[in-house]
This record gives C-alpha cells, sequence and structure tokens, in this order.
C-alpha cells in the first residue's frame, strides 16, 4: 500500500512541477509578443509591409464588388443542382464577395472571387448559382 501512495505522490509533484513549467512558458512568452518595430530588423519590416499590401490588395477587391464581370478561360462547373454540367465560357455574372477574410483571419483561398450567375436551363427555366473564380478567368465589364 505505501509503494501505491508513493507512485501517487510522484504523480501529483510531477503534476505540480508541469503546472509550474507552464506558468513560466506562459510568462516569457507574453513578454516576448510586446515587441516593437526596429528599424534595424528587417524581417519585422517585411512582414509589416506585407500586412499593409496584402490590406492594400484586399481594399481594391472590395472596391470591385458588385462589377459585372465575363469568364473568358473555357470553364466548366458541376454542382448546379439537377444539372450534369453549365459550362461557363463567355458567361457574365456579379462580383458578389472577395473571400480572402474568414472569421478575421486571412485565408489562402486559391479561387478567392465568388460571382453569381443567372442563367436559362432546358426544362428548369431560370437558375441563379455561384462559382468561385480566380482573378485571371474573368475579365471587368464594369466597376461600380
Amino acid at each position: 500500500m505505501t509503494e501505491l501512495l508513493g507512485c501517487f505522490q510522484i504523480s501529483v509533484l510531477n503534476w505540480l512541477l508541469r503546472l509550474i513549467s507552464c506558468e513560466v512558458a506562459v510568462k516569457s512568452n507574453n513578454s516576448t509578443t510586446s515587441l516593437e518595430l526596429d528599424n534595424n530588423n528587417p524581417s519585422l519590416e517585411s512582414a509589416s509591409a506585407s500586412a499593409s499590401s496584402d490590406k492594400e490588395e484586399e481594399a481594391e477587391a472590395e472596391a470591385k464588388i458588385g462589377s459585372r464581370i465575363k469568364v473568358k478561360v473555357p470553364l466548366k462547373v458541376y454542382h448546379v443542382p439537377r444539372v450534369q454540367e453549365v459550362d461557363l465560357t463567355a458567361m457574365e455574372g456579379v462580383l458578389k464577395q472577395y473571400v480572402v477574410n474568414w472569421k478575421g483571419k486571412r485565408i489562402s483561398a486559391n479561387l478567392p472571387y465568388k460571382v453569381q450567375f443567372i442563367t436559362q436551363i432546358e426544362c428548369r427555366g431560370r437558375v441563379k448559382f455561384f462559382a468561385h473564380l480566380k482573378e485571371d478567368e474573368f475579365d471587368y465589364l464594369d466597376f461600380y
């Protein structure tokens, strides 16, 4: 019984030591997050410059929301319900969203432009659907 109690005491001590080491790690980590931009540190400057260019790019893309576009590359989609495939080549649509932020975090969307298309489909009538495209897959017809 004393061997079991000794084992328990050792595990409690290990647990307490882990708590103490975690607190030290958290405290030391918090002190390093308050770094200020230093002119002698080029890595911090480049991170700051890339963040500002990302914001400029995002603001430029957000300004184009609502613009009419025309697909310029051969492109087919297969996600329209009850339709086998839809050819988007030379179709016109409306730019609805630039999806690079998700829940406040920047994501690397490989197809960042969400475009709404409305087309007449045989036996279905007028159908509205969305497709995600890259900027080099369409041309702007007008800007908002």
